[in-house]
C-alpha cells in the first residue's frame, strides 16, 4: 500500500484531490505484487509479516452533485500544475493553496481595473459624465425595485476553484486547553500554523437552529433566555466548575445518567437541552453523571483563553497539524518517503523481534523499533480485532445553517439522536476565511459513531438542515435552508480502542498506532503518541522544542552559524492570543503568562 500524501486518514485534500481519493476508495481490486524478487532477501532464520496492499479503513464511499450540473469535463483547476497529477499531496497543496489565495480572480481584477480607469480618466466631457450619472441612477433604481438573485454556484466553478478547498477526512476541533494545544505550545510547532477561533455554538431544538449562550457575557446578552433562566444557567455552570468540591450535590446520582441528573437541578427543558447537547456534548443515554460534569467543566475551563468559545480550528484544515509535526521531525533528522510502498516486516525467528522492513524496490531497512499504522496491517493479522466505525459526510453548501450579519462564522452544532440506539451527530460548519472553501460557499462536516452506512446514518440529519432539491420549484421552508451543492458520504475505521495484544503475531518492538477516533478533540491521539514514545525511550523528553539558532554552541573546528544557514537574529516569538472580532480573526497560540 502506498500513499502520496501526509497524514493518512488525518489528511486534507483539494477538491480534485478528494475526487481522486474517492475514485481510489471506490475501486475494490487489490494491487498485485509486481515483483517477487524481494523474497530472496529473506534469510532462513527469518519470518515475514506481510502488509496490506490496499487501504481497507474506508468503506461505502458515495458522492453526489446537487448543484447546477453543468459540464466540467474541459474545466481546468486554477493554479494546477499542467503535467503533474493533482492528488492533494499534503506537502504540495499547502503552498499552492496559499499562493492561490494571493491571486485575485480574473473577474474581480477586471472589475477593479474598470473602476480605477473611470475615476482616473479626466478626458470625459461633462455631457458624458452626466449621461453616465443618469445611467447609474437608472441601474440603481432597477436594482432596488427587483430583489437580488442569490448567486448560483455551478459544479464547474467548484472544479475550477478546487485548490481553494482543503477538505478534511476527519473533522475535529482543538480544545483551547486540550492536550494538543499544550503540545503545540511546548514543542513550538504552533509557529508553523495559524488558527481561527470557532465563533459560535449552535443547538438544534424543535426543528430550528439557534445559538447557545455559553460564556457569562453571552448568557446575560441572550434574548432567547428569560431572566430566571439566565440565573438558573449561571448557578448551574458555576457549580460545574468546582463540582468535585461539593460531592453531596451529585453523589446520589452517580449511578444515573447525566440527563437524569439535569432534571433534578431546577433547569427548564431548553436549558437541559443546551447543557446536554451543546456544552457537555455527551450522549443522552450512555453518559453518567460524573462524566457529564467532567465534560461540562472542561468546556467551561476552555472558554476565554483565545476567544468566546472553547475551540480553535487550524487554517487550511486539520491536515495542517500532521504536516506541522512532520516539519518538527525533519528538524531532528526525520526522513519522509511518499509513494514508497513497504512490502513486509522481517522478523528474527530466534529473538522474535522485528529487525527490518523490505520496501517496494527490494531494499532492506533495519531499525530497532517499528511503528505501524493500523491500516497497513493485513487481514490475517487483524483477524481477531473488532473495530468500531465512524460515519462521515462532507457537504459544500451555498449559505450557513444560521444566517447572521457576519458571513464568516465557524460553527459547531450537535443534532440530538432521533431515537433510542441512534447516535448524536456533530456538525462543524466552516466559512471561506478558514481557507477550506471558496468564496460564497460553506464546507460542512458531519460525524457520528456508525450504526449503519454513513449515508443511512447521516442523510436524515442532512435532510433536516439542508435543501437537497435541485429543481427550481421548492416550498418556502426548503428555500430558507442552505442548498447542498455537492456531498460525499463514507465510513472510516475507528481503531482507537484496540489493545496491542489483539493483533496476531506482532513482535514486541512493533507498535501499532490507530487512525482517528470519533471524539471531537484530539486527546486520544496525543496520549497514544506519548505512550508509544515513552515505552520506546523512557528517559527521553517527548516532543522537545527545537533549539533556537542562537543557543547552538559550535566547536572551533565546525562551521560558523552563518555558514550553516542560521541567522544571528533570534526568531520572532509567536504572537499573543488575539480576541476574535465579530467578523472572525486569526489566532496565534502561545502559553499563558500565568502558567508554568
Amino acid at each position: 500500500m502506498t500513499r502520496s500524501y501526509y497524514g493518512g486518514n488525518w489528511a486534507s485534500f483539494s477538491f480534485s484531490g478528494l475526487l481522486s481519493w474517492i475514485k481510489e476508495n471506490q475501486q475494490k481490486t487489490d494491487i498485485g505484487d509486481e515483483c517477487e524478487d524481494w523474497r530472496k532477501l529473506i534469510l532462513e532464520n527469518e519470518d515475514v509479516i506481510s502488509l496490506s496492499k490496499k487501504d481497507r479503513t474506508i468503506q461505502h464511499v458515495e458522492d453526489f452533485c446537487f448543484g447546477d450540473q453543468d459540464s466540467a469535463e474541459d474545466v481546468e483547476e486554477a493554479g494546477a500544475l499542467p503535467k503533474l497529477p493533482v492528488f492533494g499531496a499534503a506537502g504540495d497543496h499547502e503552498g499552492a493553496a496559499r499562493e492561490s489565495e494571493k491571486e485575485q480572480p480574473a473577474s474581480a481584477a477586471e472589475g477593479s481595473g474598470t473602476e480605477i480607469a473611470s475615476e482616473g480618466d479626466s478626458s470625459h466631457s461633462s455631457a458624458l459624465e452626466e449621461a453616465t450619472l443618469e445611467s447609474r441612477k437608472a441601474e440603481a433604481a432597477s436594482s432596488e425595485s427587483s430583489a437580488p438573485e442569490p448567486k448560483k454556484i455551478t459544479y464547474s466553478q467548484i472544479v475550477r476553484e478546487g485548490r481553494r478547498f482543503n477538505i478534511d477526512l476527519v473533522s475535529k476541533l482543538l480544545y483551547s486547553r486540550g492536550l494538543l494545544i499544550d503540545l503545540l505550545i511546548k514543542s513550538n510547532v504552533s509557529r508553523y500554523a495559524e488558527f481561527k477561533n470557532a465563533t459560535r455554538i449552535l443547538a438544534f431544538r424543535e426543528g430550528k437552529v439557534e445559538q447557545v449562550p455559553c460564556s457569562r457575557a453571552d448568557v446575560f446578552n441572550s434574548r432567547q433566555l428569560s431572566m430566571v433562566e439566565k440565573r438558573m444557567l449561571m448557578k448551574f455552570l458555576t457549580f460545574c466548575l468546582d463540582y468535585d468540591q461539593h460531592p453531596a450535590e451529585y453523589q446520589d446520582y452517580e449511578n444515573s445518567t447525566f440527563a437524569q441528573f439535569l432534571t433534578t437541578q431546577k433547569l427548564t427543558p431548553s436549558l437541559q437541552h443546551f447543557i446536554l447537547h451543546s456544552i457537555a456534548m455527551v450522549s443522552e443515554t450512555g453518559c453518567g453523571t460524573l462524566e457529564g460534569l467532567q465534560a461540562t467543566k472542561k468546556f467551561l475551563q476552555c472558554l476565554g483563553r483565545y476567544g468566546n468559545t472553547p475551540f480553535l480550528f487550524p487554517l487550511y484544515g486539520q491536515g495542517e497539524i500532521p504536516q506541522c509535526f512532520c516539519r518538527l521531525c525533519a528538524v531532528f533528522g526525520g526522513i519522509y518517503c511518499l509513494r514508497h510502498p513497504v512490502r513486509c516486516l522481517v522478523v528474527d525467528k530466534e529473538s522474535g523481534r522485528c529487525k527490518a522492513i523490505v520496501d517496494h524496490f527490494g531494499q532492506r531497512i533495519s531499525a530497532n523499533y517499528f511503528i505501524v499504522e493500523d491500516s497497513y496491517l493485513s487481514e490475517s493479522t487483524c483477524a481477531n480485532v473488532s473495530y468500531r466505525q465512524i460515519s462521515r459526510a462532507v457537504l459544500i453548501t451555498d449559505k450557513s445553517v444560521l444566517n447572521t450579519d457576519s458571513e464568516q462564522q465557524v460553527s459547531i452544532l450537535t443534532v440530538p439522536p432521533e431515537g433510542p440506539g441512534k447516535p448524536a451527530v456533530c456538525v462543524i460548519e466552516l466559512c471561506s476565511s478558514t481557507m477550506t472553501c471558496m468564496k460564497d460557499t460553506y464546507l460542512v462536516h458531519l460525524t457520528c459513531p456508525s450504526t449503519k452506512t454513513a449515508r443511512e446514518d447521516l442523510e436524515p440529519v442532512v435532510l433536516k438542515l439542508f435543501n437537497l432539491n435541485t429543481e427550481g420549484e421548492t416550498e418556502n421552508e426548503e428555500l430558507e435552508k442552505p442548498r447542498v451543492l455537492w456531498a460525499v458520504y463514507f465510513n472510516m475505521r475507528d481503531s482507537s480502542g484496540v489493545e496491542k495484544n489483539a493483533y496476531d503475531g506482532l513482535p514486541s518492538n512493533i507498535y501499532v498506532c490507530s487512525g482517528p477516533d470519533s471524539a471531537l478533540g484530539n486527546d486520544c491521539a496525543v496520549k497514544q503518541a506519548e505512550a508509544i514514545f515513552q515505552e520506546m525511550f523512557p528517559t527521553e523528553e517527548f516532543c522537545p522544542p527545537p533549539p533556537n539558532p542562537e543557543d547552538i554552541i559550535y566547536d572551533e573546528d565546525e562551521i560558523a552559524p552563518e555558514e550553516a544557514g542560521f541567522s544571528n537574529s533570534p526568531e520572532p516569538k509567536p504572537e499573543s492570543p488575539t480576541e476574535e472580532s465579530s467578523s472572525g480573526g486569526n489566532t496565534a497560540i502561545k502559553k499563558d503568562d500565568n502558567e508554568e
